[in-house]
């Protein structure tokens, strides 16, 4: 690869911080200050797609900004593993940029104006991470992240958003504290924490112990964000901010800056071969194997869908360490490399598809919960069948984008000779039918007052009742397992905060009395800057999944193994 100085990976990360001036000025006109979002958009997406053909043929893009201190360097690199991530979610603000005008018009909410201005914050926040140079520039943007990323969290001021955003705040700094704290270790054992593919060489040649409290810390830090079990309450929690929110920060932005960190980490500062020495990787691929199980089956008790589908997040991030644990136990790690990083944009293209789903059943009938959603299916035709391509992709079937990361990540595990993980793999696929099919079930094929209770797990460890401490039954069971706290799959601050004049169904959550109205195939069930989206999303899966080799995330992973396969010592 040969490195060329260049002004556009800085661009990349300022062009939506310099657009926070114009959204706030902009606060009496809303217009206008919608124009300056997607003009914004448009424009980052445009700068990094700039870089995409450079990057495929061995180009890397940097931009020196100084040094932090002696040898660390304030770096901005555009690499392929930078790529994959800063293209994935400037495209897809894109479209939740779209998606945000409807939703949050659509509900009336209050400070619209801090919403997008925090959202283009957090915007270039995730840009620095993809595109940082070395460990201590993704340390200050994962941590500005946060911090650009809380009023989102937050944005609802409702006693269940503002403990939602400390208990974000407390996790996050916690792992922040522990990534600061490994990328010293690493720079006091290697004298660079600069990425390079491959790994970097003097680490593995540096002292085992204090080599693996390196990782360990890393690995923990940015598994906060990643929402490895035990550290994943803060995720489902967050759900409370606007479906928009929950989708591209929580499907792609804050949670994916965890598994890229992870990434960063297994192959461009430990290296395959050293977390195969250190005996790293097994204790990673067994972590990411507990979390994705145990994940998917939490996620067949939750009642509201936004819980369900944040579980699904978090059993779903877990494919991609799980890919990343691998490649420290396989002769050859390519297939695992590749399984792992693909499942990025899969997982983030199914996934933005769900929370868009889910948002627009907010913000058109009040529903949240998917006891409440038989029939549902008349009402919104389109909205439902996306949900259900985007559920088996979730579920690996074929033709979807959830396929084929999965089946990498299946070779890969044969592979490298633990077919226990490839047996968990297809586990926790029949796990996520179990979760997914009774949703889109019910929305097409049963009626309100005629339909099964769901979830469909019964018993104190799930189902639609459950009970309290003090001996009172709650009517959602409750969803803070690890206290017994009971409330919390009901997401009352998910509520619109004004009246909303909803005189085509006149009810607040569940079918009307007389049941589902039938709309048709047209668009005739919400606004077309919310349908759009949802369809532009649920496309992108099924590209992924029907011409993998068409799309350009596949070429930049591929690109990403080849370079580390051949940076191994």
């Amino acid at each position: 690869m040969s490195e060329v100085a260049s002004l556009r990976p800085l661009a990349a990360v300022l062009v939506s911080a310099l657009a926070i001036g114009l959204i706030l000025a902009s606060h009496r006109r809303p217009n206008l200050r919608e124009f300056w979002t997607l003009v914004v958009a448009l424009a980052k997406v445009a700068i990094v797609g700039s870089m995409v053909p450079g990057v495929l043929d061995g180009t890397v893009y940097v931009t020196e900004l100084g040094a932090f201190v002696d040898a660390v360097d304030f770096t901005l690199r555009v690499d392929p593993l930078g790529l994959l991530f800063g293209l994935l979610a400037s495209g897809l603000w894109v479209v939740t940029s779209l998606y945000s005008i409807g939703y949050m018009r659509g509900l009336d909410e209050d400070n619209q104006t801090r919403y997008f201005a925090s959202f283009a914050a957090s915007l270039s926040a995730t840009m620095g991470v993809a595109f940082a140079g070395n460990l201590v520039t993704l340390f200050v943007f994962y941590e500005l992240l946060t911090v650009a990323t809380y009023p989102l969290v937050a944005h609802d001021e409702s006693p269940t958003a503002r403990a939602a955003g400390r208990k974000y705040l407390a996790y996050t700094f916690l792992g922040g504290v522990a990534v600061l704290a490994g990328t010293v270790l690493v720079f006091w054992l290697a004298g660079t924490t600069a990425f390079t593919p491959g790994g970097i060489e003097t680490l593995a040649a540096a002292d085992p112990t204090y080599a693996r409290l390196a990782f360990a810390l890393l690995a923990a830090g940015f598994g906060v964000k990643a929402a490895l079990l035990p550290m994943h309450s803060w995720l489902p929690d967050a759900m409370v901010a606007p479906t928009p929110v929950s989708g591209l920060l929580h499907a792609v932005a804050v949670v994916k800056s965890g598994v890229f960190g992870i990434a960063r980490v297994a192959l461009e500062i430990f290296g395959p071969d050293a977390m195969g020495d250190l005996g790293v990787a097994l204790p990673l691929a067994a972590v990411a194997t507990v979390t994705l199980l145990a994940a998917s089956v939490l996620a067949l008790r939750k009642d509201n869908l936004k819980r369900r589908l944040a579980y699904s997040t978090i059993s779903q991030l877990s494919y991609i360490v799980l890919g990343l644990g691998l490649v420290g136990l396989a002769t050859n790690p390519r297939t695992a490399i590749v399984g792992g990083l693909l499942h990025i944009p899969a997982h983030a293209f199914m996934k933005l598809t769900l929370f868009f789903c889910a948002g627009a059943i907010h913000a058109e009938t009040h529903t949240d919960d998917i006891s409440e959603m038989a029939g549902i299916g008349r009402r919104m035709p389109l909205t439902m069948t996306a949900f259900a391509i985007a559920s088996a992709g979730m579920a690996g079937i074929p033709l979807l984008a959830g396929f084929v990361s999965k089946w990498y990540l299946l070779i890969g595990s044969v592979e490298a000779g633990y077919a226990v993980f490839a047996v968990a793999l297809l586990v926790s696929g029949m796990l996520n039918i179990a979760y997914f099919w009774p949703v889109v079930y019910q929305a097409f094929f049963e009626r309100p007052g005629s339909h099964d209770e769901k979830p469909l797990v019964a018993g104190p460890y799930g189902g639609h009742f459950g009970r309290a401490s003090n001996g009172t039954v709650s009517p959602d069971g409750g969803d803070n397992v690890e206290t017994g706290a009971v409330d919390a799959d009901r997401d009352d601050s998910e509520a619109p905060t004004g009246d909303v004049d909803r005189s085509d169904d006149g009810h607040h959550g569940g079918p009307p009395t007389e049941g589902w109205e039938r709309r048709n195939w047209r668009g005739g069930e919400s606004t077309w800057f919310m349908l759009g989206p949802i369809l532009a999303a649920a496309a992108g899966a099924l590209l992924l999944g029907i011409v993998p080799g068409s799309v350009l995330f596949l070429d930049i992973v591929e690109t990403v193994a080849a370079a580390v396969v051949e940076g191994m010592p």
